[in-house]
């Protein structure tokens, strides 16, 4: 049976990203994959500047299109900021070839990746793991369950209920017309309330569209609607091609913690998307090198690398996860508060958010106090004109019955 020092369960960007860098510093690593590479991913496949520009290589082999520019559509398209920037704002990617290039970089550095190799078990002996796949056995001092949104490995490893909140997503590889692609390529396009507490998107790829609706509330929905009701609003009259792919999407992290004995949970299986734009890709690397960092920092001391895991998440990405499901609460519930505060800062508050994505500058702190101040001033003017409201009803509900 052959050993390593981590065994890392799925291939996508979390878990391909730190066997690149765990490899990079020879430490003896495994991606245990179930499908062969490269293969089709589920995905949006907008990849914001802030995760970018972090990456360790190269992507441009990769790359789809680049966007300087972001359209954000509110009210069912009555209101639209636009933002610009001098560097790429978003890159599109395919996911089959991008998570498949980090793992070849992973492998120059000696990284072994199993193919068609699905875990099956976990059993632990020794101080070790014992990992039984539909191929045979492999032993690993560490586990890291970068195996996505329903990641069998946390189940697995102990991770009985689901703390995270998923939301439902539906996205579309749809080819156009020449005149409709070359009309809707140009940017890349958010349409804020086209779904009811969520929003819909238009990120154009290399030679189609990728289109999409998500929900950020609980319950029954027929998303299949409203993306007909989205092809509408953008004009599009003519489908040549179109692939649906239904999937969830965790906007808010496990609150019963990220490591369970010798597991560590990284990515969508830890629940880390940004919870304002459900963008992953970037989170999903960012976690991913703060585990192999910590195995690194511990020099693979178990207790020390959870310790170390724990304090990286906490300086930011967990800080930050916080504010946007705060932010992201406050966006997506079409009320006359939020109604309001677009109205009269509307374009700041789009190039707030494009800066972040951008990775200008850092989600903002203390979100929470702040929501709650804006709240209790508009809620009291609310509140006054109501009453002057009600008042001028009687007055001329009475005048008219007595006159």
């Amino acid at each position: 049976m052959k050993h390593f020092s981590v065994a890392i369960i799925g291939s996508g960007p979390s878990g391909a990203s730190t066997a690149f860098y765990l490899g990079k510093q020879g430490i003896s690593t495994v991606i245990i994959e179930k499908e062969t590479l490269p293969r089709y991913k589920t995905c949006g496949g907008g990849f914001v500047n802030r995760g970018k520009k972090d990456m360790p290589f190269d992507i441009s082999e990769v790359v789809e299109r680049e966007f300087y520019k972001v359209d954000t559509y509110f009210n069912n398209h009555d209101t639209c900021y636009h933002s610009n920037k001098k560097e790429p704002i978003i890159t599109m990617i395919m996911r089959d070839a991008f998570d498949n290039l980090i793992v070849e970089k992973a492998k120059e550095f000696g990284v072994t990746l199993l193919e068609n190799h699905k875990l099956l078990s976990i059993e632990y002996a020794d101080e070790k793991s014992i990992l039984k796949t539909s191929q045979g056995e492999i032993s690993a001092d560490f586990i890291i369950a970068a195996d996505g949104v329903l990641s069998p490995t946390a189940k697995m490893a102990g991770w009985k209920e689901d703390t995270r909140k998923l939301i439902p997503a539906l996205e579309y590889e749809v080819e156009v017309s020449e005149e409709d692609f070359e009309r809707l390529s140009k940017s890349v396009r958010f349409d804020i309330d086209a779904v009811p507490y969520g929003y819909a998107w238009c990120f154009p790829k290399k030679n189609h569209l990728s289109l999409g609706v998500l929900t950020t509330k609980k319950g029954k929905i027929n998303l299949k609607e409203y993306y007909k009701k989205y092809l509408a609003t953008l004009d599009i009259n003519e489908i040549i091609k179109e692939d649906a792919h239904g999937f969830q999407i965790p906007i808010a992290p496990r609150t019963d913690g990220f490591v369970k004995n010798n597991v560590f949970l990284i990515g969508d299986a830890a629940g880390f998307a940004e919870p304002i734009t459900s963008e992953g890709i970037s989170n999903a690397i960012l976690s991913g090198k703060y585990v192999a960092e910590a195995f690194i920092e511990s020099n693979l001391n178990k207790d020390l690398a959870e310790k170390i895991y724990l304090e990286k998440l906490n300086i930011k990405l967990l800080p930050e996860l916080k504010s946007g499901v705060l932010l992201s609460k406050f966006l997506y519930n079409k009320n006359p508060v939020r109604n309001y505060l677009l109205n009269k800062y509307g374009q700041y508050f789009n190039n707030i958010m494009v800066d972040i994505l951008h990775g200008d500058r850092p989600f903002p702190t203390n979100v929470s106090e702040k929501l709650k101040k804006n709240y209790r001033f508009i809620g009291l003017i609310g509140n006054i004109l109501l009453k002057l409201f009600l008042l001028f009803k009687s007055i001329f509900a009475f005048y008219f019955t007595n006159s």
